[in-house]
């Protein structure tokens, strides 16, 4: 049962978040072995919490609870209600009960810190409650830093990462968005020199995943730009091509949390830029949100 919750995770996670729709459709092959009386429950919770009915879907969740207590996903579930409803103690609580139980995962962290952040409070203030000296959260802390544009704070964890592949991948890309800022760049970056395919590995990565894109291979493409994602967390495009395959493996509510992620690292990009706003118009209409998927229509710039 754990384990197939477990999995539920990967399906359905995220902010980041209202998309019960698709919920429903992801979670349901990983609930099989659960009481009818759970899945009821829990599907009703996403229904509810998909159409702002955040009381209902909180008592839903908590019946969720009551049925297994150590699920961290339900935890997780449980701090989004909580903080959509602007409850944030709650919420806080919950959140740190999921990072507790997962402590490498990105969006439990993510949800925790943006709580803590509409109470006027950091991380640092409850790091005692949570592992916090793991060293994939503190990854995940100053990416979630990175995206924040919080560069000093990002860097201030990258030091106590010690010199790594992450560290050095993404202290460059903090110290080049410093100084696009300080510059006041009004002229589009030249890109840098191109590396030959066969030494540079996330262009091998982008050359598979185009690949697949142009055969219609989406099964594929999820599993090959998750991998890459993996390996090389900063990368717009490989959130942009996990993000489409997801929407058209009829994923889309976490496609939407994907793709809009992408957006965080992206800077002078237009063309791929439109390629995610397309794909994000696409996959709120897939989950029936019309306004968001016009929304993001109408930021596709044409003539490009």
């Amino acid at each position: 049962m754990k384990r197939l919750i477990g999995t539920y995770i990967i399906v359905s996670l995220v902010s980041f978040w209202t998309y019960a729709q698709e919920e429903e459709q992801s979670a349901e092959v990983f609930l099989e072995e659960y009481t009818d009386e759970f899945q009821e429950s829990f599907f009703e919770a996403l229904k509810q919490k998909g159409i702002q009915n955040y009381d209902r879907a909180i008592d839903l969740f908590l019946e969720c609870k009551q049925l297994d207590s150590s699920n961290s996903v339900i935890d997780y579930e449980l701090a989004k209600a909580y903080f959509l409803d602007k409850q944030y103690i709650q919420a806080q609580e919950f959140a740190v009960d999921a990072l507790k139980a997962k402590p490498m995962d990105f969006w439990y962290l993510e949800t925790l810190l943006r709580i803590l952040e509409k109470q006027g409070n950091s991380v640092y203030t409850i790091q005692e409650r949570i592992p916090f000296t793991n060293n994939k959260l503190q990854e995940n802390l100053a990416v979630f830093y990175f995206k924040k544009r919080k560069y000093n704070d990002a860097l201030k964890v990258l030091e106590g990462l010690g010199n790594t592949k992450f560290t050095a991948e993404l202290t460059l890309k903090i110290n080049d968005s410093i100084q696009r800022i300080s510059q006041k760049l009004t002229t589009k970056v030249e890109p840098e020199k191109t590396v030959e395919k066969e030494n540079n590995p996330i262009a091998q990565y982008q050359t598979r995943i185009e690949g697949l894109l142009e055969k219609g291979d989406f099964e594929n493409m999820e599993m090959v730009s998750k991998e890459a994602l993996d390996s090389y967390p900063l990368q717009p495009y490989f959130h942009f091509a996990y993000g489409t395959a997801l929407n058209r493996t009829s994923k889309s509510a976490k496609a939407v949390e994907v793709l809009e992620s992408a957006l965080d690292y992206l800077l002078d990009d237009v063309s791929l830029a439109n390629k995610i706003y397309t794909e994000l118009s696409k996959a709120y209409t897939a989950i029936g949100n019309t306004s968001k998927a016009n929304e993001y229509l109408n930021k596709v710039k044409t003539g490009l």
